[in-house]
C-alpha cells in the first residue's frame, strides 16, 4: 500500500512504536518471574489450608450454636446452594472456554466496508491519540469510513479533533454536537451518517493496535448470521496507580476468559463501548427501539453498549467475541471514580437483565438458545441474591467476627488464585498478583455496589464524566 511520508505519518508513526513498546513491556519483560509467581500463589493457597484449619474449631462451635437458629440455618443452606452453583457454572463456562478460538482475520479483499465512530466528550488530547491509532490500522483504506463526535465538550476536545481532521484530511469526518446529550445520541448520530456495512465504536479514551479492526470485523465474513462482535479490553494507563494494575488483571479474565466461553454459545452478552462492531443492518432494525428507550419512565442515557448486544441477540443474531482485537483504554485510578463506573455499570445490568427476561425462554433463536438461558439465568441469580447475600454477610461478621473474616479470606486466596494463574499462563508476567489485592478490594470495599444498583437503577447520570469548569 504506497503512502507519502508526511508529518502525520510520522506522528501516527510514532504513536504505533510506542504502542509497541507499551505492549512489549507487558508482555515479555517479567517472563524469567513466571515461576515466581506460580510458587507464591502455591503459599498462599497453603497459608489459606492453615487458616481453615485454624478456625474449623471456631466453625464447629458456630454450627452448634447458631444452626439451630433459622437465619443460622438459612444462611448455611443458602451459602452452600451458592457454593455448589458457582463450582458448577465455572466448570460449564471452562469448558466452553476451551474450546473458543478466535477467527482469523480474512483477507483485504473479503474485508468489509466499516464505519468507525468515535464519541468523545471531555476527553481532551486522549481524543487525538485514538483518532491516530484507528488511522494507523492496517485496513484497506478505501473501505474505512472514520467519523468522531464531540458531545458538547467543555474542554479543549474540539481542539484535538479539528488538529486529527487537519492532519487525516478526507479519511476523518468530526462533527460537534450543540450540547451534551448523551453517549447514545453521539453514536445514534453516528449510525446513521455511517456508510459502512459494519459499524465499529471505539471511545475517546481506547488505543488501538495495528491489527484490531481487521480481526474485529472477520467473523461477519465467516458467520452470516453474526450480529456483534466484542472486541479484547486492557488497561492503558496500568503503568502507577494500584487500582489500573488491579483492574487489567480483572479485565483479562471478564474477556479472555468469561467471554470466551459466551462467544463459544454464541451469546456474548455485553459489546463494550471500548471496542465492538455491530451488522449495520441489525443495528439499524433495532435503532428506533434503541435510541427512545426508557426505564421506569425515564429516558436511558447509560448502558448504551448492553443495550445494543441485547437487542441484536434478542433478533436470533450470534454475538462473539474477538480475543485477537485488542484495544487499551483507560480506566479509574481513584476509589471515588472506580466505585461510580461499578455503578453505573451495575445498574444496566439490572436494567438488561429485565429486558432480557422477556424473551430468553421464546424461540428467539432457532438452535443454541439453552446457552443463552444458562448466562442469563447466573447473572439473575447474582442479581437476585444480592440482598440475602448481604443480610447474611452482616449477621456473620455481627455473630463471629473472626469467623467471618477467616472464611473470607480464605476465599478469596482460592478464587483468586485461578485469576492469578490464568494471566500468568496468558503474558508470563507477575502483574497477575494484582488479583489479590483486586479480590480483597472487591469484597471489602465495593461489595455494597449491586445491591445499591438494584435500588436506584432508575437514575440517571454517566458519573464519571463531570468536569470543574475554570473561570
Amino acid at each position: 500500500m504506497a503512502t507519502k511520508t508526511t508529518p502525520s505519518k510520522n506522528r501516527t508513526k510514532k504513536l504505533s512504536n510506542q504502542l509497541n513498546l507499551f505492549l512489549n513491556s507487558k508482555s515479555k519483560t517479567d517472563n524469567p518471574n513466571n515461576k515466581i509467581v506460580l510458587f507464591s500463589s502455591f503459599l498462599l493457597l497453603v497459608l489459606g489450608v492453615y487458616f481453615l484449619s485454624v478456625f474449623y474449631g471456631d466453625f464447629e462451635q458456630f454450627n452448634a450454636n447458631k444452626m439451630s437458629t433459622t437465619l443460622g440455618y438459612s444462611f448455611i443452606v443458602l451459602a452452600t446452594t451458592l457454593l455448589a452453583f458457582k463450582v458448577l457454572f465455572f466448570i460449564y463456562k471452562a469448558y466452553n472456554y476451551f474450546k473458543y478460538k478466535p477467527i482469523a482475520s480474512v483477507s483485504d479483499n473479503e474485508l468489509p466496508t466499516v464505519t468507525v465512530i468515535v464519541p468523545a466528550y471531555n476527553e481532551g488530547k486522549q481524543v487525538w491519540d485514538t483518532l491516530m491509532s484507528l488511522d494507523n490500522s492496517n485496513y484497506p483504506k478505501h473501505k474505512i469510513q472514520i467519523i468522531s463526535i464531540d458531545d458538547g465538550s467543555k474542554d479543549d476536545t474540539w481542539d484535538w479533533m479539528l488538529d486529527a481532521k487537519t492532519k487525516l484530511g478526507d479519511r476523518l469526518e468530526i462533527y460537534q454536537q450543540p450540547e451534551n446529550q448523551g453517549k447514545r445520541h453521539a453514536l445514534y448520530r453516528g449510525f446513521n451518517l455511517g456508510t459502512g456495512d459494519i459499524y465499529v465504536t471505539v471511545d475517546s479514551d481506547s488505543i488501538v493496535t495495528e491489527d484490531t479492526l481487521r480481526n474485529l470485523v472477520s467473523p461477519f465474513i465467516k458467520d452470516e448470521n453474526c450480529g456483534a462482535v466484542a472486541g479484547n479490553i486492557r488497561v492503558l494507563n496500568n503503568k502507577k496507580e494500584m487500582l489500573p494494575k488491579m483492574l487489567d488483571v480483572s479485565f483479562v479474565m471478564s474477556f479472555e476468559f468469561v467471554r470466551s466461553a459466551e462467544s463459544n454459545l454464541n451469546s456474548v452478552l455485553c459489546t463494550p463501548g471500548a471496542l465492538a462492531a455491530y451488522r449495520s443492518t441489525a443495528v439499524h432494525q433495532c435503532l428506533p427501539q434503541w435510541i427512545n428507550q426508557t426505564f421506569m419512565g425515564k429516558p436511558s442515557d447509560i448502558g448504551e453498549d448492553r443495550a445494543m448486544t441485547n437487542m441484536i441477540l434478542k433478533q436470533g443474531k450470534h454475538v462473539l467475541f474477538q480475543k485477537n482485537a485488542v484495544a487499551y483504554t483507560n480506566v479509574p485510578e481513584q476509589y471515588m471514580g472506580l466505585y461510580k463506573m461499578f455503578i453505573r455499570w451495575g445498574r444496566s445490568n439490572v436494567r438488561e437483565n429485565l429486558e432480557m427476561a422477556k424473551y430468553v425462554f421464546t424461540n428467539f433463536r432457532t438452535k443454541g438458545k439453552s446457552g443463552t438461558r444458562i448466562l442469563f439465568i447466573s447473572q439473575f441469580i447474582k442479581i437476585l441474591m444480592s440482598y440475602p447475600l448481604l443480610i447474611s454477610m452482616l449477621f456473620f461478621v455481627l455473630v463471629h467476627p473472626l469467623l467471618f473474616l477467616g472464611s473470607t479470606l480464605v476465599s478469596i486466596l482460592v478464587a483468586s488464585t485461578f485469576s492469578v494463574i490464568f494471566f500468568t499462563s496468558q503474558y508470563k508476567t507477575t502483574q497477575g498478583f494484582w488479583a489479590y489485592s483486586y479480590s480483597i478490594l472487591f469484597t471489602f470495599a465495593l461489595f455494597w455496589i449491586t445491591p445499591y444498583a438494584i435500588a436506584t437503577a432508575s437514575r440517571r447520570g454517566w458519573l464519571t464524566r463531570e468536569l470543574v469548569e475554570v473561570k
